[in-house]
């Protein structure tokens, strides 16, 4: 599995009382023409997932090589501090706000999308398909731009790995 290459998207939710998200996802991809479909894969305890459940909607964003490994540093962990094992009580009650510093828009769907995306789409969620400790969301394709031109960032890029 680690020998499989992986692109490096930022999934963008909302929650029912209007809080923003942005979480990294690897294992991203269209699995449909008619209609257009894509489906991600989020870990079943995830905030951005509870936040799709609760609204239907989420954004696609797909970095690009020149700049995306700043972005995908500053949206890699958790923004509920009690996921992370070991933290103090103090942190582990922190909530820290992903989109702060990151230059990005609120779609008409809800949701956020990032400015510097090399691609985004914008997805109602259809489906979700329990898969082990992952929950796969399709999601209908409702709008979408490539503002940029050049290469999508891949794990190899960047130099880490979500696979095994």
């Amino acid at each position: 599995m680690l020998a499989m290459a992986y692109g490096v998207h930022v999934i963008g939710s909302r929650s029912a009382g209007g809080q923003f998200n942005l979480m990294l996802a690897d294992w991203v991809m269209q699995v449909s023409f008619r209609p257009r479909l894509a489906a991600v894969a989020i870990e079943n305890d995830a905030r951005t997932l509870r936040f799709v459940r609760e609204t239907g909607a989420f954004s696609v964003n797909l970095l690009h090589v020149l700049d995306g490994p700043a972005i995908a540093k500053r949206v890699v962990m958790p923004a509920e501090g009690s996921k992370i094992k070991g933290r103090s009580q103090e942190a582990a009650s922190q909530v820290h706000d992903k989109l702060a510093g990151i230059g990005h828009f609120i779609h008409a769907a809800g949701v956020p999308v990032l400015a510097h995306a090399l691609a985004w789409y914008t997805c109602e969620a259809e489906q979700f398909v329990s898969a082990g400790d992952h929950t796969v969301v399709i999601g209908r394709v409702t709008d979408g731009d490539m503002p940029r031109t050049g290469e999508a960032l891949t794990e190899k890029e960047l130099g880490w790995e979500y696979a095994g």
